[in-house]
């Protein structure tokens, strides 16, 4: 039996935050199916023993010190009044004793923005590397999604996430880090989505490298339907109302499109709609005074996010840009139908007016159509809840996202194997 391949899956953080999860949860199903699978983070909170994290005091105070020194190199160098999202690709955290140690036959990278991971230290790495994205940040010089800009198509530079009027700013500086650094790397792209392979084939950092699109795996198992009263019962949530659920870590963040959620709200039935938030726990007066709203902070655990999921009417995912989103996987494995605007990823998952809503996009009386659509027939919703649960039982299973995975990794060790064997030869 062919021996299956040592894999070092690199994240910034191992269960904290979206892309985070989904990188632990391909770690788990990786080693269902026999890999040995490893996880280097720079930020633990999973008690799993081949997830390795910084542990000498120097390191330790480096993993605190990078997010915080990412963020002031960002404020010094930019007018970063809009808080987009940016991250620079340098590090004076260092990787290579920890990939040394582990001796891996492939590097799996994953999301590893906040001073994890500097090009410098990629250029080291020489094994094959699969680069899983879950955003833009991999091909742009520094943004996590580019909006409306097309510079990362060329080479960066009048960087609009910065604010910049200069060609030649720190956007195009650390665009030139990772040509060269990819120029010496053999690097294979996944992204999650149709959309995001699409965008990575424009960017003339991946324009020439191999993309194959691979899902995120959900633990079916896990994320499965309960029983909405009783859900509702365990959150101590009204048991009559049409419950519209909202998720996002911060609500200010304008990517997640809060403004848009509470534009579509009015209008609805005060008498029959409540909202409910999921993942923040601020208030933002942004909905009338005249809709009731529920604040469930963050929700760490699984069972506690399945309780919620089972709990709603809709699952609202207002989103300006998406790749393949946990909140809609997660909802439509618990048989909870989504409403989202057309955009990203958001197609891959939901099949309009059959497990969800697509909203046209940015189009907030669209929105709210998809969310009275959704929650007006009762016949209707049980139909919705079955489909939302069917659509994600083969495509997202675990084994079936670790085999495509592992196909992968095999076909890279075995064209690196003959490469290597050649240029012996040759020599």
């Amino acid at each position: 039996m062919k021996k299956k391949p040592r894999v070092l899956i690199i994240s910034t953080r191992d269960k904290t935050g979206g892309a985070a999860r989904a990188a632990f949860r391909l770690h788990q199903s990786l080693m269902s199916i026999g890999v040995d699978s490893y996880m280097l983070v720079l930020s633990k909170i999973s008690n799993c023993e081949r997830v390795i994290a910084p542990h000498t005091k120097r390191d330790i105070v480096l993993a605190k010190l990078m997010p915080s020194l990412n963020s002031l190199f960002l404020e010094l160098i930019s007018r970063n009044k809009n808080r987009r999202v940016f991250s620079a690709s340098y590090s004076l955290y260092s990787i290579q004793d920890k990939i040394k140690e582990i001796s891996p036959d492939i590097v799996n990278l994953h999301w590893v923005g906040d001073g994890f991971l500097s090009m410098r230290e990629l250029k080291k790495i020489k094994v094959p590397i699969v680069w899983t994205l879950h955003d833009m940040w991999a091909f742009t010089g520094g943004c996590h999604y580019a909006m409306e800009c097309k510079n990362y198509m060329a080479k960066c530079g009048y960087c609009e996430a910065l604010e910049s009027d200069k060609a030649n700013d720190i956007s195009r500086r650390l665009f030139l880090d990772k040509q060269r650094a990819y120029s010496e790397s053999d690097i294979t792209v996944v992204p999650l989505s149709q959309w995001l392979a699409k965008c990575a084939s424009k960017s003339s950092l991946f324009s020439n490298k191999e993309i194959r699109v691979i899902p995120n795996p959900i633990d079916l198992t896990v994320y499965k339907p309960l029983e909405k009263q009783v859900a509702r019962k365990m959150l101590n949530l009204p048991s009559k109302k049409k419950l519209v659920f909202f998720g996002a870590m911060k609500q200010s963040n304008p990517i997640k499109g809060f403004e848009k959620l509470a534009e579509a709200i009015c209008g609805l039935p005060t008498d029959q709609f409540e909202i409910v938030i999921l993942g923040a726990s601020e208030t933002q007066e942004v909905f009338e005074e005249k809709y009731k709203v529920h604040y469930l902070g963050k929700l760490s655990d699984d069972i506690a996010l399945v309780t919620a999921y089972s709990a709603a009417d809709v699952m609202v995912v207002p989103s300006l840009y998406e790749n393949l989103s946990n909140v809609i996987m997660e909802s439509l494995a618990c048989g909870t139908p989504v409403t989202a605007f057309d955009i990203g990823g958001n197609k891959d998952m939901i099949i309009h007016k059959e497990n969800g809503y697509l909203a046209r996009p940015f189009d907030t009386e669209d929105l709210r159509k998809g969310i009275s659509w959704v929650t007006e027939d009762k016949n209707r919703e049980s139909i919705l809840r079955q489909a939302a649960r069917e659509s994600v039982l083969q495509k997202y299973n675990p084994r079936v996202v670790a085999e495509s995975y592992l196909r992968l990794f095999e076909e890279k060790l075995d064209k690196h194997r003959k490469i290597s064997l050649a240029e012996n030869e040759t020599h």
